[in-house]
């Protein structure tokens, strides 16, 4: 009976009943107690129990022949189009194979071997169209490398319980035959420059030579720090350090009256080492009588290892000493060179041993009248070159002029 079904069953399309059999004890069939896909072995072979109809058959199976009954160890490899290589391990999808990447390679001239050593690798395109749709320029004077706004924007910014008040900086500028020393504050408009001081005023001074020198520009900053505290009328309260000594020194407040002057120190984009010219000038302008928070760590005569400051090597500075030492220096070892590097010095006859004394009678000019003098302005008469107008006598000849030359124009081509 069991075999007349089993091979009606095998009639009408259906698998046997022995065929079924067959199938759960193959070794590599998921429901096979060996298989180690989880299949429906037993439980020492950790799979789960599966559903089983009467005679051991299931209920519903797919039709012999499918996929779906053949699973998918039996199914048929896929395959790829031609010129193509089927990937189904490490990234799934279609990949042009070795042939066709070397067509192409020798279509476009480049070898194999050589993509091969190159060690460039993947490159990731950064600067893709939304990279330029939202890029967005950087300040007109920091692309042109003029203002380093990570320092302006903590020498501008002021306190919101100070309201509008000024924030005041000094400005110090070295370029190759000036120093420029400001005292400005930061509006929305703009800097407003309040005062200024330039080395050039120096030979009214009696300064003719080294004017962008370290002795130069404490006097810079000396003649801007006078000439502030002049236009407040702040010069007779607070008058400085008038001896120079090179030591350190802070401006105080003087009770019942104003206070002092207070601004920052703006060294712009020059590289604040010890020595370097600005803290000259800073120098000088706290002599002066302006209060600016510094300390004597940039100041020539500090030394870093021993953290000691010598204040004898600054006022050396200050005085020009330097320059001197350096004078004499080539005055013995090399009479060329110093004629040749101090010939300007030579022309206005500044020795070495009187330099010390043309930078005291400097200091004591600058304190004495640190107001800068307009100079008139020149009555200059504008020439005009206009062309005079032409009488009505004129007009007249110039018209016969022309009609005269075009009937000989006229003429001379009819003859020829």
């Amino acid at each position: 009976m069991a075999e007349d079904r089993a091979g009606t069953l095998s009639s009408q399309g259906r698998p046997s009943l022995q065929d079924r059999r067959d199938k759960r004890t193959h070794p590599h069939s998921p429901d096979s107690p060996s298989c180690g896909r989880g299949g429906g072995g037993g439980a020492g072979a950790g799979g789960r129990q599966r559903r089983v109809g009467p005679n051991g058959t299931r209920p519903r199976h797919p039709a012999e022949g499918s996929s779906a009954f053949r699973g998918p160890w039996l199914r048929p490899r896929p395959t790829a189009p031609a010129g193509y290589v089927l990937r189904l391990r490490r990234g799934r999808g279609l990949f042009p194979s070795a042939a066709a990447q070397d067509a192409v390679q020798r279509d476009s001239g480049l070898r194999r071997d050589a993509a091969a050593t190159s060690s460039m690798g993947f490159v990731k395109v950064v600067k893709n169209k939304a990279y330029f749709k939202r890029y967005q320029v950087k300040f007109r004077r920091r692309r042109e490398g003029k203002t380093d706004y990570y320092a302006r924007k903590r020498l501008v910014i002021q306190d919101k319980n100070k309201y509008n008040t000024p924030k005041y900086r000094m400005i110090v500028r070295v370029t190759n035959r000036d120093i420029i020393c400001q005292i400005a504050y930061a509006r929305i408009e703009g800097d407003m420059i309040v005062c200024a001081a330039y080395a050039h005023e120096l030979p009214e001074y009696g300064v003719k030579v080294g004017l962008t020198n370290y002795a130069a520009a404490y006097c810079t900053g000396l003649l801007l720090a006078r000439r502030l505290l002049n236009k407040f009328g702040l010069d007779k309260v607070y008058e400085g350090q008038i001896e120079v000594t090179g030591d350190e020194y802070n401006v105080e407040s003087v009770d019942g009256q104003p206070g002092a002057f207070t601004c920052y120190l703006d060294a712009g984009l020059a590289r604040t080492t010890t020595g370097n010219k600005v803290f000259g000038a800073l120098k000088g302008a706290v002599d002066g009588g302006l209060s600016i928070p510094h300390s004597t760590k940039r100041f020539p005569g500090y030394d870093s290892e021993s953290k000691e400051f010598n204040a004898e090597v600054h006022r050396k500075h200050i005085m020009g000493q330097n320059v001197a030492d350096y004078m004499r220096y080539l005055m013995e070892e090399d009479e060329d060179a110093y004629k040749k590097q101090f010939s300007q010095y030579i022309k206005n006859n500044v020795t070495p041993d009187a330099m010390e004394e043309m930078y005291k009678k400097a200091h004591a000019g600058i304190r004495e009248n640190p107001v800068h003098e307009k100079k008139p302005k020149r009555e200059v008469k504008k020439k005009r070159w206009n062309r005079p107008k032409m009488s009505l006598a004129q007009k007249k000849d110039r018209v016969a002029q022309k009609k005269a030359s075009f009937l000989r124009a006229q003429e001379h081509a009819a003859d020829s």
